[in-house]
């Protein structure tokens, strides 16, 4: 799934103007295309991390006092800023230019919140089965935004492009 994915996205890079993302009209089909497989994905890892719980035996402290505060923060981000813009322009439904929120410090925090999760998890459940998994979720999340990018640029113009040159594409990162 995740290979499928990743091509999808470098696909819609590098010929955008037949993209697969993100999608071109957003229809009830829409959220079924879009998060079940974004659910399929992310409880595959969980899965299997509860199945080879901490088979790389790693210390607690870094388990626990690092991964789980990733999963704990990253949720609280990507939750909240996908109630301050909406199920719908989460899924590339029509919407104004978000700006505000934690889309002030990041352009992609939806995103970037869900990398700090699977990097959470890949550190909380210590799991071999997890990690080619989780890197691959976490490779998906850092592409899409390039995909993504044109289309923003088409939709919202120059307000797009100010709002660029403001606004990391993750926090504190490569504009």
């Amino acid at each position: 799934m995740n290979v499928a994915v990743i091509v999808m996205l470098l696909w819609s890079i590098a010929v955008p103007e037949r993209r697969l993302w993100p999608l071109r009209a957003v229809t009830p089909m829409t959220f079924i295309a879009i998060w079940l497989p974004t659910f399929w994905v992310f409880g595959c890892a969980i899965g299997l991390g509860i199945l080879n719980w901490n088979g790389l035996d790693w210390p607690n402290w870094l388990r626990w006092g690092l991964g789980l505060p990733l999963i704990l923060i990253g949720n609280v981000v990507v939750w909240s800023a996908v109630a301050n813009i909406g199920l719908g322009a989460t899924s590339g439904g029509p919407a104004a230019l978000q700006v505000d929120g934690w889309y002030r410090w990041s352009r992609n925090p939806q995103y970037f919140a869900d990398m700090m999760i699977m990097s959470g998890w890949i550190l909380l459940a210590a799991s071999v089965w997890v990690v080619p998994v989780a890197i691959g979720i976490i490779i998906a999340l850092a592409i899409a935004p390039f995909a993504e990018e044109p289309w923003l640029r088409r939709t919202y113009g120059t307000a797009y492009d100010i709002y660029l040159s403001r606004t990391a594409r993750f926090v504190g990162f490569v504009r």
